[in-house]
């Protein structure tokens, strides 16, 4: 029996996961929410411009709720967690790009107990924060002895990021040096890297000092900058780092980063991707360390960005691919230390021999908790 799924949100994100599940062997999209009326009713196929589907979008967040399914992949342009913990009670795993990764105790153990009452489990993955900051960085440690130093950073232009109001309106690009310091972008971003910075801390060893040390600096046009949310001036806003420092001593020792460009011209400071371009990097500092550069997950140019980012595509997959490791784990907040080594699955022309899919998680199986049999659970709506 296939894993039915809902996806939560239809924007860059929410259309590739539809994608990702509809040629995933193992997955079946029975349902998908929708914020605005103007898609209310609409057939998914044709909000992600492929043929129809069968499946038809509704904002009424009730009766998806209400309605069987086996997962949420849950993606709004921002997280509500009152719906989280709605969607978790109606009975439904939760995988996300939008936080959850590592949360703090005492958040982990009131989500744990709505877990294990309705028998479901939430994993927070994605690409940046997510794999790239957390999952493939512990798998390059292991490589290493006496690790000193880990850093994973993302070096992008933002110019290809499809949603113009979210890098106008949030991350400030074409306010004053002024107003973007006062951006709630850093306190946004902060919840998910802090999150990974603190899981590989643990996962290591470190005994980090109390606080993260967090940088946000950023660069200014010195000629008027052409992009897709409007001319940028001289003195504005075109570039933005910000950094994630868990440190010992006061010596960072973990660091997560985002170097953010509205091109590499016209800018004071005068920064620029660097020779290697658009990029993702981990480094590991040890006996012996490594830097691996992952490359390819960056469009080829900034109007192919805004058809289809590689980089929104990778995060929706790690998301969609997650969805039968999570369903098969044992109820509560799963992390990526709670869960098997995950995998893609074959194109769908490729993939004429499958075999159902099943995932030993090592956990003992209990009739109270087995995750294969569909037990009944109550289903609260959203104003519950």
């Amino acid at each position: 029996m296939p894993i039915r799924v809902i996806q939560w949100a239809t924007g860059g994100v929410g259309r590739a996961a539809i994608e990702g599940v509809l040629a995933h062997p193992d997955l079946e999209l029975v349902g998908a929410w929708v914020h605005s009326a103007d898609k209310n009713g609409r057939d998914v196929g044709e909000l992600i411009g492929a043929a129809p589907i069968g499946v038809t979008a509704t904002t009424d967040a009730d009766t998806l709720l209400a309605s069987e399914a086996d997962c949420v992949v849950y993606s709004p342009l921002m997280a509500d967690p009152h719906t989280v913990r709605a969607i978790l009670s109606s009975g439904k795993n939760i995988v996300t790009p939008l936080g959850w990764f590592y949360p703090k105790p005492t958040e982990r153990e009131k989500l744990d107990t709505v877990c294990r009452m309705a028998r479901v489990s939430l994993h927070g993955t994605g690409i940046h924060p997510g794999g790239i900051t957390e999952r493939l960085p512990l798998m390059l440690s292991s490589l290493s002895g006496s690790v000193t130093a880990i850093r994973a950073e993302e070096y992008s232009d933002i110019r290809t990021y499809g949603t113009p109001e979210v890098v106008r309106d949030w991350m400030l690009f074409g306010s004053t040096p002024e107003q973007a310091a006062t951006s709630a972008i850093v306190a946004v971003l902060g919840s998910g890297y802090s999150q990974s910075v603190r899981m590989l801390a643990d996962e290591v060893g470190f005994d980090l000092d109390q606080k993260l040390r967090v940088t946000h600096e950023t660069a200014v046009a010195t000629k008027t900058i052409d992009s897709p949310i409007g001319p940028i001036e001289p003195g504005h806003v075109a570039a933005q780092r910000f950094r994630w420092d868990g440190t010992v001593g006061d010596e960072p020792v973990i660091t997560a980063a985002v170097n953010w460009f509205m091109g590499e011209h016209d800018l004071d400071p005068p920064w620029t991707l660097g020779t290697q371009g658009e990029r993702f990097e981990i480094e590991i500092t040890g006996d012996p360390g490594c830097l691996v550069t992952i490359s390819g997950m960056h469009p080829q140019s900034v109007d192919a960005g805004l058809v289809r980012n590689p980089a929104v595509v990778a995060t929706a997959m790690h998301c969609v691919n997650s969805i039968p490791y999570v369903v098969a784990a044992e109820p509560g907040v799963r992390t990526y230390l709670d869960l098997p080594l995950m995998s893609g699955r074959a194109a769908p022309n490729l993939n004429l021999n499958r075999k159902s899919f099943v995932v030993d998680t090592g956990l003992p199986q209990h009739p109270d908790t087995c995750r294969n049999e569909r037990l009944p659970v109550s289903r609260p709506g959203l104003d519950a």
